[in-house]
């Protein structure tokens, strides 16, 4: 292949071999200046004319400079046709053909054959040059010496030829399963988030530690077949330096004399040794790398056409993709746990519930995801809370539909002991479903803190919100409102105190599955606008409902100007509103009852954001939890619990107005001027 694409003019051949043989100059006179300096000057008494000798091989070393300098350009003259070839055969594929690896073929792999290929071409004829000078110089010091040097050098080559073949397929396979492992954790690492969201942990790590297995079965082969590749250099190179020194007394004995001697040692350690080991290396590492580089630059066909994707350790299951991941994530949960253990992390940033997994045979009902998530979607900030939720069925939730009422009873709301304060009853009415059940969150004198040393964030919380509740959560930047949102979806685990989800622990697979998470920063693959709203539904949203919901939450516009709901989205071409509005929706329809919404609408204004959280207030049967970005959020709550450390209160909007300092600060900015 290589000899193909070289097509080597006569010109461009005979001004190579011309420079190769001036610098092959500096070779012979190397050793045959030094063996003369020393027999007709030093050692004859005649030190004038072992100076002339040695200034004889200085004024070569310099010819061989520039014939070196001189053997560069004719090499790029070579090797740049070859680029042009390559470079016009990849254009041709990725224009007419539609090539996806044209763009990383012309900016990284041509390069890589043309530097690659330039190397092997000075490798090799600095071998052949430099081992004939050599081998004249030899036979013109004293015959004999060939006798020494050739056997062990032809020896040293056949060996290393002999295993040419296996060497280079055994590098190749090392190359390949590198780039293998650098692909995946390309892959993988940018999409941690879409891994966790999609319950994938123990697949993917799995399938890296396949891919590490694999580099190092390959790292293996290729060392014991370097053990030979090692021989072979001991054998060609460094052999004839001990034959040389055994053999010199017999040496001296017939007809060598010591110069020439002193001169065949130079030849092998300053010459022979050196090309020969390029040449080996050279070779053994190049000459695959250039084989695997030409092979995928080569235009595919039959089963090569399909890609790398489905052949050898990148094969991965057909499956919808995105951009970056092509890849479909199977299911890791087992049969009788539908849902992920609480505590696993998930969705990163829209809606607490997490990606489905495709179901496995034996596992009924586990709903299938849509595809891969978009790696380069916005990813979360340091310790930003990750859900764990999975929309399976909910058991023992509240019934869609059931009516709300009002009634006065204690401490429906919360009672905060914090820092070690006393707790306290709030009576007031309190909005519940008419339908028995426990209530959709309860805290029971939860303390968490970030490390045993560390102030609790929170200390003794109280907190109950009803079914069909609404509960704004406020207060300064940075006291634990985002805390709060992640012990209550179960990501945290608290020092002590025992959170509930309709009745059910936290942590825990079927608490999971009742709540939903959305964060700041709202999570949107790359695919159809109904694929992205339905992430957390088993089963395909009826285009009525999920037009029904957009239009409650507020995502119609950009519904009708991306085209519908089947119309392609990528996370990139939309705003920080935009993507919110996705993960709104898509909590909207999950049948989570109970939704944390974390800040979750600071991107939209404000006729939006009320919109939204009126829409999920209004949801029948639905529970919800706001981490305010806006004080009117707390306006439109049923209930406020304002955070502030020992100062914790808890109460309706009026009642906190009249009552806590704090939450009169919080709001005093959004109050109309007064009247003058």
């Amino acid at each position: 292949m290589t000899g193909r694409l070289l097509q080597v003019r006569r010109p461009v051949l005979a001004r190579l071999v011309f420079w190769s043989v001036l610098e092959a100059g500096q070779t012979f006179l190397l050793g045959y200046a030094l063996a003369r300096a020393l027999d007709a000057g030093f050692l004859a008494g005649d030190a004038r004319t072992g100076l002339r000798w040695l200034v004889a091989a200085t004024l070569g070393v310099g010819v061989g400079a520039l014939g070196t300098r001189r053997v560069y350009g004719v090499v790029a003259d070579l090797v740049e046709p070859v680029r042009d070839r390559l470079v016009a055969g990849v254009v041709a594929r990725g224009v007419r053909e539609g090539d996806r690896g044209a763009l990383s073929g012309l900016t990284q792999q041509v390069e890589l054959a043309r530097d690659t290929l330039a190397g092997l071409v000075m490798v090799s004829r600095s071998f052949v040059f430099t081992v004939v000078g050599a081998l004249a110089g030899l036979c013109a010091l004293a015959p004999p010496l060939l006798l020494v040097v050739i056997p062990p050098l032809v020896a040293g080559l056949g060996l290393f030829a002999a295993t040419l073949r296996a060497l280079a397929r055994r590098q190749e396979a090392f190359l390949v399963a590198d780039e293998a492992l650098a692909g995946e954790l390309g892959e993988v690492c940018p999409g941690l988030r879409d891994v966790t969201a999609a319950g994938a942990e123990e697949y993917v790590a799995g399938r890296v530690a396949e891919l590490v297995d694999g580099e190092f079965r390959a790292a293996r082969a290729l060392a014991r077949w370097s053990v030979v590749r090692v021989a072979a250099l001991a054998v060609g190179g460094r052999l004839p330096l001990v034959l040389l020194l055994a053999t010199a007394p017999w040496l001296l004995t017939h007809g060598v004399t010591a110069g020439a001697l002193v001169g065949a040692l130079a030849y092998v350690t300053q010459s022979l040794l050196p090309a020969l080991q390029n040449l080996v290396h050279g070779l053994g590492t190049g000459g695959a790398r250039l084989t695997v580089v030409l092979r995928r630059l080569r235009p595919p066909t039959g089963r090569e056409a399909t890609g790398p994707e489905n052949s050898g350790p990148l094969r991965r299951p057909a499956g919808p993709t995105n951009s970056r991941t092509p890849s479909e994530v199977p299911d890791t949960r087992k049969a009788d746990a539908p849902n992920p253990p609480a505590g696993t992390p998930r969705d990163t940033s829209d809606t607490g519930t997490p990606a489905e997994t495709p179901g496995t045979p034996g596992t009924p009902g586990t709903p299938g995801t849509p595809g891969t998530r978009e790696a380069d979607a916005p990813t979360p900030s340091a310790g930003a809370p990750r859900d764990t939720g999975a929309p399976a069925g909910i058991p023992d939730g509240p019934e869609p539909g059931a009516a709300g009422g009002v009634r006065r009873g204690p401490v429906s709301g919360a009672a905060a002991a914090v820092s070690g304060g006393p707790r306290r009853d709030v009576r007031g009415p309190v909005r519940t479903s008419s339908s028995a059940g426990p209530p959709a969150l309860r805290f029971e004198a939860v303390t968490f803190a970030y490390g045993p040393a560390s102030t609790p964030v929170l200390d003794g919380l109280d907190l109950c919100v009803a079914r069909g509740g609404h509960l704004a959560v406020v207060g300064p930047s940075g006291i634990g409102k985002s805390t709060l949102t992640s012990v209550a979806a179960g990501l945290l685990t608290p020092s002590r105190g025992e959170i509930r989800l309709y009745g059910h622990p936290v942590p825990g697979v079927r608490a999971a599955a009742l709540r939903s998470l959305i964060p700041q920063e709202a999570y949107v693959h790359t695919g159809t606008l109904a694929e992205n709203l339905g992430l957390l539904r088993p089963d395909p949203v009826p285009e009525p409902e999920l037009l029904a919901a957009a239009e409650a939450v507020g995502l119609t516009p950009l519904l009708e100007r991306c085209g519908g709901p089947d119309s392609p989205v990528r996370p990139a071409d939309l705003s920080a509103g935009e993507r919110q509005l996705i993960a709104l929706t898509r909590a909207y329809l999950s049948p989570a009852p109970l939704a944390l919404l974390d800040e979750a609408t600071c991107h939209l204004d404000p006729a939006a954001e009320a919109r939204a959280e009126r829409a999920f207030a209004a949801r029948p049967g639905s529970a919800l939890v706001v981490v305010a970005h806006r004080i009117s959020s707390a306006a439109r709550a049923e209930r406020v619990l304002v955070m502030d450390g020992p100062r914790t209160a808890y109460g309706t909007h009026q009642e906190l107005l009249r009552t806590c300092a704090l939450y009169q600060d919080l709001v005093a900015p959004a109050r109309p001027p007064a009247p003058r």
